[in-house]
């Protein structure tokens, strides 16, 4: 029984992570400069960026499973178990957003 339990929290990690680096919205706010290259190299400015990420609530609710019976039944039983539940609310994309002025 332990080793599904690590699988399904492994599989709900990896789940998570994909969505957590894949749910956010991110615009470009300034524009880059590269640095003057010359004997008093004056220094660049990198661009500005607005991120925002999706709102991503993970948390536990009982679920009915199938788990082996460790008895000399080789069927098995239903039992309640928590399994991960994993909620993400992706930022609004009507959202105005403001522009950084250049420098």
């Amino acid at each position: 029984m332990n080793k599904a339990i690590l699988k399904s929290a492994a599989l709900a990690f990896a789940f998570g992570s994909v969505l957590t680096l894949s749910a956010c919205n991110v615009e470009k706010t300034q524009d880059g400069e590269l640095p003057d290259v010359d004997v008093n190299a004056q220094g660049g400015e990198l661009p500005a960026y607005d991120v925002e990420t999706a709102d991503v609530d993970v948390g536990t609710e009982p679920a009915t499973v199938s788990v082996p019976d460790v008895d000399v039944d080789v069927g098995s039983e239903q039992k309640t178990v928590e399994v991960p539940d994993v909620d993400v609310n992706m930022p609004q994309e009507n959202d105005a957003v403001e522009e950084a002025p250049a420098q």
